[in-house]
């Protein structure tokens, strides 16, 4: 008799069965017991795997997604990259492994975009965006920790809606617009020197006030 399916293979497997179905019926329980059905599994065990239903099944899809950017970034030598370009290679990495689920990815944004679904939206881009600096090479705990990881968000998030919509051969649209964005963010820390010089040189209020 073989040993069991270990919990994460079993889910992994139940989820890629059901992405097809997504496309039709949402991320809904109608698609998660197709693709059960279609993993040849009896019925019983998508409530097994997902008790939480389709809130399970997009967070495990998101998981799923940051698993295999990680694997794919893994093959590769970012180490000699610049941090900006660590950080879009991770970004078309992760939106590759949507590329063959694009509907999916479709739904899943309109899944999340619901007011009750908000928090696991929040959560959800933050373990992706913690995951690429991670990945990157960042390992910040100060408050440079959360400022990377907010701006990084709004450039993932951006991107990836700009992709949902990009008809261009190798989605190369998507990337350019990837690289404008990720300039925009890096230009953030020269104004904010620029900004603390500017202020370094205004008269402190303590000194106004004496002078006066």
């Amino acid at each position: 008799m073989s040993s069991p399916e270990p919990a994460a293979l079993l889910r992994d497997r139940i989820l890629v069965a059901t992405l097809p179905h997504v496309a039709f019926d949402g991320w809904s329980r109608t698609a998660l017991k197709a693709g059960t059905a279609d993993a040849g599994l009896d019925d019983s065990m998508s409530a097994r795997a997902f008790p939480g239903g389709a809130p399970d099944l997009v967070e495990h899809f998101a998981d799923w997604a940051d698993r295999r950017m990680l694997e794919g970034l893994a093959r590769l030598d970012i180490g000699k990259m610049r941090v900006r370009d660590r950080i879009a290679q991770a970004v078309k990495a992760r939106i590759g492994v949507l590329a063959a689920h694009r509907e999916a990815a479709r739904r899943m944004l309109s899944f999340l975009a619901l007011p009750p679904n908000a928090p696991l939206a929040a959560r959800l881009i933050w373990r992706t965006v913690d995951a690429i600096w991670y990945a990157a090479g960042d390992n910040a705990t100060d408050f440079n920790y959360y400022t990377k990881r907010g701006l990084l968000a709004g450039v993932y998030a951006t991107t990836l809606l700009f992709w949902l919509d990009d008809s261009s051969e190798d989605f190369t649209d998507t990337w350019a617009f990837l690289d404008r964005r990720i300039a925009d963010v890096m230009k953030v820390p020269a104004l904010k020197a620029k900004i603390r010089s500017l202020l370094d040189r205004l008269p402190r209020p303590s000194r106004v006030f004496r002078r006066a």
